[in-house]
């Protein structure tokens, strides 16, 4: 069957789509390496439009009040709705995940439009006692201003939705720079917000190398940003934004780790570890790194792991028999195979590696090391589907082991014994625990982020509270009647 067309990529300035202003660039699929689409990379000038043409569209998006901002939304969950198919085709084709994948990156995306649509119907502040008897003392939410949002290429769909949707709810216009991986799924997704009555300027996207995102982050105008994307960019952007005072909301990197207990079900554990670790080729900032024993279970959870591991189907996204698809890039596949290859010659053991495909592709074979908590590949992120056996001779052990790390991301924990997992819900230091589910996936109405380096101490993703809190400010209001002319009261 012959490879679709390329598309043709614009930028969204003001309303507009227009043609970039910097060198030629293209995303490519990494299962075949055929070209998805070609665009010309946004320039310094360009993000310079964008961010004036934010700034512009305030007040009238400001105005348009938040009953209608919702409706917007609500046209957009619909719009998604309609060319779900499609979207999950072209996702699976640019970033490789497998369709089954992509159809729920969009499922969940048309929910999380639905669920901040639904939001602007909450109650936007709250009332206070007045010592004074004719006067009412209250909060109200206001638009913290153009808003930077720069996304990474693992969910594509879902985590500029996370951030954009609340965003634009709220009353901000939006600045988005998108990995550079995958620009055709963020155009689709501009598109179908364009059509859903968002205005000119309110949304402007920009396609682009980190470098845009620098120049985007530094702009004075830009009065918020949000990050999800590696630790090193994280603090490069901190660096950036924190001194000249604009908020900032980032998720970063994780080493997440799975505790499992003797008590555990090894068969139930064994299925969400594995599932966990190497579902989206493990390139989830969630996935479980580490999967700690706890004394008598390991060989028996060894055992289960090897079996699951060994028998996982790699192979193009879009075949109905794969599994796992290929890793985002060469780039990507290289620096995996590299950190397993030092792992090993640092002592660790291969206890189990799936097939790898005969075909071209960025795969690279689902892997279960043994090893050493002092192995590198134990401390250092690796975004690909590897996970490393560890022992630990007790609870205490664990706990300790699991939280060796820089990283406090998530983390799960296998058991029947109810005061163990509480004890972990309190001791783990992660910002999302999970008690006999995986250490992947979460709710879009409760907090999600992370702990030390895993993220930045500031309002959360997806709940609808840590939302507002983050894409508003607020205003204490002192409402006095004025004196009454009759009484003359005051």
């Amino acid at each position: 069957m012959a490879s679709p067309t390329p598309l043709t990529l614009r930028h969204l300035i003001d309303g507009a789509w227009i043609e970039g202003d910097g060198p030629s660039a293209a995303s490519t699929d990494p299962a075949s390496g055929g070209v998805v689409a070609t665009y010309r990379e946004a320039g310094v000038d360009l993000v310079a439009k964008a961010v004036a043409a934010a700034g512009h569209a305030t007040s009238d998006w400001d105005r348009r009040g938040v009953l209608a901002r919702g409706q917007v939304l609500r046209r957009a969950a619909l719009l998604l709705a309609e060319r779900a198919e499609d979207v999950a085709v072209l996702m699976t084709r640019e970033q490789g995940k497998t369709l089954a994948e992509s159809r729920g990156e969009v499922g969940a995306t048309i929910e999380t439009l639905h669920y901040h649509a639904e939001s602007a119907r909450r109650p936007d502040g709250a009332t206070y006692p007045s010592s004074h008897p004719d006067e009412v003392v209250r909060t109200v939410r206001r638009p913290v201003g153009p808003v930077a949002v720069i996304t990474p290429w693992n969910f594509p769909l879902q985590i500029p939705a996370w951030k954009i949707a609340p965003a634009l709810v709220h009353g901000n216009p939006v600045v988005w720079k998108p990995a550079s991986d995958t620009p055709a799924v963020a155009v689709v997704f501009a598109e179908v917000l364009a059509e859903a009555g968002v205005p000119a300027g309110v949304l402007n996207l920009v396609l682009g190398p980190g470098a845009i995102g620098a120049v985007l982050v530094d702009s004075p105008e830009i009065a918020a940003v949000t990050f999800t994307g590696s630790v090193p960019v994280g603090h490069a952007i901190r660096d950036r934004v924190v001194p000249r005072g604009a908020k900032l909301q980032m998720e970063l990197g994780g080493h997440n780790a799975a505790i499992v207990l003797p008590d555990a079900d090894i068969a139930s554990a064994a299925d969400a570890i594995v599932s966990a670790s190497m579902a989206s080729t493990g390139q989830k900032c969630t996935a479980t790194r580490r999967v700690i024993a706890v004394g008598d279970v390991y060989d028996d959870l060894r055992a289960a792991l090897v079996e699951r591991v060994a028998a996982l189907r790699v192979g193009p996204g879009l075949d109905p028999g794969s599994q796992i698809g290929p890793l985002v890039s060469e780039r990507a596949r290289s620096e995996v195979a590299a950190a397993v290859e030092q792992a090993i010659t640092e002592g660790a053991e291969v206890a189990a590696r799936a097939a790898e495909p005969d075909s071209t592709g960025h795969y690279l074979a689902p892997t279960l090391l043994v090893g050493r908590p002092a192995l590198t590949i134990c401390r250092e992120e690796v975004f690909g589907p590897v996970t490393t056996l560890l022992r630990a001779e007790d609870l205490d052990a664990a706990i300790a082991l699991a939280n060796g790390t820089a990283f406090g991301l998530t983390a799960s924990v296998f058991t029947r014994d109810e005061r163990a997992a509480r004890r972990c819900v309190d001791e783990l230091v992660a910002g999302l625990v999970k008690v006999n589910a995986p250490s992947t996936g979460s709710e879009i109405h409760a907090p999600f982020g992370g702990l030390r380096d895993s993220s930045y101490h500031a309002p959360r993703e997806q709940s609808s509270d840590a939302a507002a809190e983050f894409f508003t400010i607020t205003k204490t209001a002192y409402l006095r009647l004025a004196p009454d002319a009759v009484g003359g009261r005051s």
